[in-house]
């Protein structure tokens, strides 16, 4: 289990059932492949019903981020960049073994449009595997989202920052980094966590779990010493190995896969996940809460992008700016229990507790929040070689 396989249940799998064959042989199709759970079902309807011409919807759901950024891969036909991708791979978080579900069969046609992790977004680009998405600026509802969001998809060919870039993707949910927690083992130890600094207290040695990535790790520990999650050069930061040390010294486990399963058998007290990984077991695990650091944490961004091969249709803007419209992203937040980028007003009395407060809190905490940025190789391999230096005790 890790956020990039988050299961919004048998309705995506019924989705893509439901849709794939819909119309006849002579209409355009819209093909999506889509992150599984990150879209419910319930809207398609509603967007078909929207358009003016019959069009045959494709919606394939898929397991992993990681499986559609190869399957973006795959596409580019050019194999001359399949060096640069392997080099470019080694330093992308979530990235798992040449031998995961990606090598299985993938459809030889490019989608239209893809879901891609706001992290993968550089190495995408700078591999070109995706096109700008330069229509999407003159989009309906491209103003309703808050500049930060705009900020994250205006790049330069190179996939860096640029307020003066095209608009490469169109982000449409977001979470971030979250603790959960036994509420009973930690109210017997008299205190309930609500930063990162909670982590070192007395009473959790070898009772956490934590992902098995550096940058988010670090990252938090750069975040309790007043640092960036995007700090370069980890040498200008004084005391951050001791820091790292003595976190260690807490941690009984370190997986991106499998990090609350210790928690619900009871053998951590405490862990460090993805709220789309967290937010869907609350409600079958009444003794676990959630807290948002109130110093900050890492968000995490799904968007839409579209590959270099495919001819952009008008369908496709229509998809991303339907994703847009209040209505949908409130439908969007509440059933993938994940934030909109374009900040709908939700009823709160249709929020089902604890995803109330942990999308209060999660607005609150979003000025001290960070994406994870891409740096450069050699910062990289800093990272990664610290943290392995740090597990060795």
């Amino acid at each position: 289990m890790d956020r990039r396989s988050f299961l919004l249940g048998a309705g995506g799998l019924a989705m893509s059932q439901m849709l794939v064959g819909c119309g006849t042989s002579h209409q355009t199709e819209l093909k999506i492949q889509l992150l599984r759970g990150s879209i419910p079902s319930q809207i398609v309807p509603q967007f078909r019903q929207s358009l003016q011409q019959q069009v045959k919807l494709n919606f394939s759901p898929v397991e992993q981020i990681e499986d559609l950024f190869k399957q973006l891969q795959a596409w580019q036909e050019d194999t001359s960049t399949r060096t640069h991708q392997e080099f470019w791979n080694r330093f992308i978080p979530f990235m798992r073994s040449a031998s995961s579900s990606a090598s299985r069969s993938q459809p030889a046609v490019a989608s239209d449009l893809v879901t891609l992790g706001d992290y993968w977004l550089k190495a995408a680009i700078e591999q070109k595997l995706i096109q700008p998405l330069k229509e999407v600026q003159q989009l309906k509802h491209w103003s309703a989202l808050d500049q930060r969001w705009q900020q994250l998809v205006m790049r330069d060919d190179q996939g860096n920052l640029d307020p003066q870039g095209n608009v490469w993707a169109a982000p449409y949910r977001w979470g971030n980094t979250v603790i959960i927690y036994h509420r009973e083992k930690l109210q017997s130890l008299g205190w309930t966590p609500q930063d990162w600094s909670d982590l070192w207290r007395d009473g959790l040695r070898k009772r956490i779990s934590l992902l098995d990535q550096s940058r988010e790790v670090i990252g938090l520990v750069l975040k309790k010493l007043g640092q960036s999650y995007n700090t370069e050069n980890l040498d200008t930061i004084p005391d951050l190995e001791n820091e790292l040390r003595a976190l260690n010294q807490q941690v009984k486990f370190y997986s991106s896969q499998s990090y609350l399963e210790p928690l619900i058998i009871g053998d951590t007290w405490l862990a460090v996940g993805w709220s789309s990984d967290i937010i869907p077991i609350l409600s079958r695990y009444p003794q676990f809460a959630v807290v948002i650091p109130k110093s900050g944490t890492a968000i995490w961004a799904d968007l839409w992008v579209c590959p270099t091969k495919v001819k952009k249709e008008t369908f496709l803007s229509q998809w991303i700016d339907f994703c847009w419209q209040p209505d949908i992203a409130k439908q969007i937040s509440v059933l993938t229990r994940s934030n909109s980028p374009i900040s709908p007003h939700i009823d709160q009395s249709n929020l089902q507790e604890p995803f109330r407060s942990i999308l209060q809190s999660n607005l609150q905490a979003l000025e001290n929040s960070e994406f994870l940025g891409s740096l450069p190789p050699s910062a990289i391999q800093e990272y990664e070689s610290l943290f392995a230096k740090i597990k060795q005790g």
